[in-house]
This record gives C-alpha cells, sequence and structure tokens, in this order.
C-alpha cells in the first residue's frame, strides 16, 4: 500500500499509528465473507482493502476516534461525519473491474439506507488479529464508544458481516434490524444500539 493510496493523518506518529491499525484490520478481515466477496483474489485483497477500509473510517484518522489496543483496531465516525464518499469510489473504480463496480456500489448504497435517521456514532470497520481473538480486545475498543453513546444519549450503528460477530454486537445491546442482501454478496445484518 502506498501513501498516495490513503488518506491518513499528517504527522509520523499518527501515520504509524493509522498503519498499524490498518494492518490490524487487513489481517481481521482476510477470512471475511463480504470483504473476501468484494476481493477474491490474495493479492487485490492485500493491495487493495486497507485503502477501502482507510476510506469507510477517513473520519477515524482525523477526529481522533480511531482505537487500538495492542490485538485490534475500531474506526469510529462520531455523529455529523460520514465516510470518504469520493476516497470510496476512487479505492472502488480503481480496485475492480467495471462489470464489478455496480454491484460495490450497490452494497454500500444499501448499507448506508438502513443507517439511523438521527445523529449517531457508525462502526464501519473493526477488527482483531486472528490469533487473538476471543480475548476481550475487540470487545474493549466497542465499551469505550459505547460508554460515550449512554452518556450523551446516542445511538451507534454496524453492519455485522458473520454470525459470531453478530453474537458479539448483540452481547453489547445492538439489535439486528435488518438483512442487507444485495448483488450476490454474502449478507450483512444492519445493528443498532439505543443509548442506555
Amino acid at each position: 500500500m502506498t501513501q498516495t493510496e490513503l488518506t491518513l493523518p499528517s504527522t509520523e506518529s499518527d501515520r504509524g499509528l493509522a498503519h498499524r491499525a490498518l494492518d490490524i484490520i487487513q489481517s481481521a478481515f482476510e477470512q471475511d465473507p463480504p470483504v473476501r466477496w468484494l476481493y477474491p483474489d490474495d493479492a487485490e485483497y492485500g493491495r487493495h482493502f486497507p485503502a477501502f477500509a482507510a476510506a469507510l473510517g477517513a473520519p477515524a484518522f482525523t477526529e481522533c476516534t480511531l482505537r487500538l489496543n495492542e490485538a485490534a483496531a475500531a474506526l469510529w465516525v462520531q455523529p455529523g461525519s460520514e465516510p470518504d464518499e469520493t476516497a470510496l469510489c476512487e479505492v472502488i473504480e480503481r480496485s475492480l473491474p467495471p462489470h464489478r463496480q455496480g454491484d460495490a456500489f450497490a452494497v454500500i448504497e444499501e448499507m448506508g439506507a438502513h443507517h439511523p435517521d438521527e445523529p449517531h456514532w457508525y462502526l464501519p470497520v473493526i477488527g482483531t488479529c486472528p490469533d487473538r481473538q476471543g480475548q476481550g480486545h475487540g470487545a474493549a475498543l466497542l465499551r469505550h464508544v459505547l460508554e460515550i453513546c449512554d452518556r450523551t444519549g446516542v445511538p451507534a450503528y454496524l453492519e455485522a458481516t458473520t454470525t459470531r460477530n453478530r453474537a458479539l454486537y448483540a452481547r453489547h445491546g445492538f439489535d439486528a434490524t435488518a438483512e442487507i442482501r444485495v448483488a450476490g454478496c454474502p449478507p450483512l445484518t444492519a445493528m443498532v444500539r439505543s443509548p442506555r
């Protein structure tokens, strides 16, 4: 991945954290069904998925909503912010053949259609290193922002991509609101958590 493919923070220290987060996320999503539907080829996955994830979670790098520990990373988007749609479109257009781009855009559009209408925290990407999963690293990154949601009375939203992570989110108070099935992509589950 080259510097020009990613929109990352300007300071060297922050860029280092961003790259570390994206390395963890890339490792975590290697077997994720919707992501591997998007990038089935290993080389293409390694080359393009970090930029795709960075575009989805772009505000996390510029608004200090990146959450990171030794084994997990979460790209949170706070109320009032959005993924970088321009960067996301550019990644899709340069990384997918023309006949697959429409399907990718259709999935992204359907994901956007299920967001709550009111201001909310959005978690487009969270991942834990495969050899460290099930040890509470991802849960710790969820809890931090969910405490903010509860204090401020704001909901949280995400899309679960597997039954395993759907169960994790349910344990943290997220409820399934819709199943997203578009263009042959493995299903995603839209999930919302109301503040406590």
